[in-house]
Formats: structure tokens, sequence, C-alpha cells
């Protein structure tokens, strides 16, 4: 079957940005004059869309390349090849000192709310320092936008004169969620925005970035670990394995109808709260280490670990596959 899901047409307006064949690989050198020994294929041939407004979870084991993923579309990462189409323009080549702009339009909110805030600023000088480099407000208008930046993520004007360190981690990630709106965003990658919070602030963050989405109208790339709460609040889900892109899907059709057996094993492992559904249900354990990124397998990456593998699946990739409702996965079961 053909994967015209997977890429869409560069005239498409309703296209806030869309991937096509990104790769970031990352060279191991080694001795004095640094020669190139491996390489880990980090992120490996993926190709995606989000459409504006909407929010794409992205799941998948640690270092399976989420996070890469987004720093390189981005571009705190140097894409090794492939193409980030943003808004129309092609911008994955482009050189520095033409992306400036659009690194307004395109945020991002860091795993870890303390080590990404220099602890040297005050939380105003933190939320200002994007203005003071775009050169979007000086003087008063700066003091302005600062307070009302704190009060839409919760917090007091008075804040603005604190440090980081005099903040609970749930405060400290809202002050990054308010550094990201600083520039009036279109794209913000939530990069494992919660997952570093007590649970009990977990929810309290996801709902204001769904209320932020709505009355900004921010579009989302949403990369997570908890299943759970990527359900709640995405509009598609994809899931990468090894560097690799194997399934995405509208958010109930991937819940429902998982295609892949990694997602299946993926969604298998999430917790039920009812101990009558949790007894019935068959979890599918994966056997094996997770193949190493500087040596991947020939064919699909995940066959050393399905139990459904067969020779084919070692030998050849396998292709993603249109499966219907906006339905794709890679794999030969298909």
């Amino acid at each position: 079957m053909s994967n015209t899901n997977v890429h869409l047409s560069k005239k498409d307006k309703n296209i806030c940005i869309e991937v096509k064949n990104l790769k970031k690989y990352f060279l191991i050198k080694k001795g004095f004059f640094e020669k190139k020994i491996q390489c880990v294929k980090a992120v490996d041939d993926v190709s995606f869309y989000i459409k504006k407004g909407e929010t794409l979870g992205l799941v998948g084991e640690s270092g399976c390349g989420k996070s890469t993923t987004g720093r390189t579309l981005i571009r705190l990462y140097e894409p090794t090849g492939g193409e980030i189409i943003f808004d129309g323009v092609e911008i994955g080549k482009m050189p520095e000192k033409e992306i400036h702009p659009f690194r307004k339009k395109m945020q991002m909110i860091f795993q870890d709310p303390y080590a990404s805030l220099n602890t040297r600023m005050t939380v105003g000088d933190i939320i200002g320092e994007a203005l003071d480099i775009h050169k979007i407000a000086g003087g008063k208008e700066r003091i302005e936008i600062i307070h009302d930046l704190l009060a839409k993520v919760g917090l007091n004007p008075d804040h603005a004169i604190r440090y980081p360190h005099e903040f609970s981690g749930g405060q400290r990630q809202r002050i990054g969620i308010a550094r990201a709106l600083a520039v009036k965003p279109e794209f913000i990658i939530c990069d494992e925005p919660i997952s570093a919070l007590d649970v009990s602030i977990q929810a309290q963050v996801v709902n204001m970035l769904g209320d932020l989405q709505k009355e900004l109208g921010l579009t989302y790339l949403f990369i997570a670990h908890d299943l759970s709460m990527v359900r709640y609040i995405s509009d598609r889900v994809g899931v990468m394995y090894l560097g690799k892109l194997v399934e995405i899907a509208d958010r109930d059709e991937i819940f429902k109808n998982p295609a892949h057996p990694y997602t299946k094993a993926l969604l298998s492992a999430i917790p039920i709260p009812d101990p009558e559904i949790l007894k019935t249900r068959q979890s599918i354990l994966l056997e094996g280490d997770v193949p190493s990124p500087i040596n991947p397998p020939l064919g699909c990456r995940f066959c050393s670990r399905c139990k459904y593998a067969m020779k084919k699946c070692s030998e050849v990739e396998p292709e993603m596959k249109n499966l219907g409702k906006g339905h794709t996965a890679a794999c030969h079961l298909l």
C-alpha cells in the first residue's frame, strides 16, 4: 500500500510543520586527530506533519530519538538530512542568519525546569531576555509584558524580581512556559514538560497548556513517556522506536486499534485503576535489549524483540503503510 498519508503538499495552508525523511546522526570521534570511528543514528528517516492548532504526541522508550527529533526541528541540532518545512518554508538547510525570524515562531519547553533556567538571572530577566534579543519591547512595555505572561501561567507580578531557586518545580516549569510564550510563537515543542514534576502538579501544567493552546491558537509537539497523559492532551499520536517512526494515527484510533507490535506492547503497560479490568488484561512483555543505534538491525529495528518476527523482518526494512483513517504503520504483518 502507498504511504501518501506521510507526506503532504507544501502548499497546504492548514499544516504548521511538515517533516520529510528527517535524519540526525551523531559522529563518534576518537584520538588526537578526532578520527570518525562510529555514527549514532538517533533519528533516521522520520516523516510526519502537524496541523495548525493541533497537538501531536510523540512516545517511545528512552533513547528512541523523541527529544532529538524535537531539538532538530527547532534547529538546536543541525539535521543530517531531510526537510523541515515550517509554514510552507523549508528551514532545515537555512543559514543561521536567515532562520533568526523563524525562531520567534518556534519555541521549546524543556524537561528539567531548573536546569533550563539561568540561576543568576531574575525571573523577569529570564522571560524578558527573548524580548530583548528580538527587540520586541523595552522599558515600561517590557515590564507589562512580563507581568502579563506571569499572570497567564498562574504566577504573580512580584515573582519577577525573584530567582529560580526560590520556586518549586511546578512553578519553575510555569516560568519556562512563560519564557516560551514571550515572543508569541505559533509552534511549541514540549519536551517531556511534566516528567520531572510531582504527580499532583502534572495535571495542572497539562491543563494550563491546553488552555493556552485554545486561547493563543498554539500548535504542540508533545513528547512524553506517560501514555495516559499523551492520550489526554494529544489529537494524534506518533510512536518511535530506535530512531524510527513506526506508527502514527489519531489518538482514539491508535489506542483502540494499535497496529504495530511495539505500539501494542506500549499500550499494554498503561496502568489501569480498576483492579477487575487489570486482572483480565494481558500485558505484553518485551524480551531482550534495545539494539544499539550505532549498529541497528538491517531490516525492521524491532524484529529482535518481536514474537511475530519472520525471516523477511530481519532482511527488509518495512515501509509506512496507509491503513485508512489517517492511520499509518511500518510492519510486514500489515
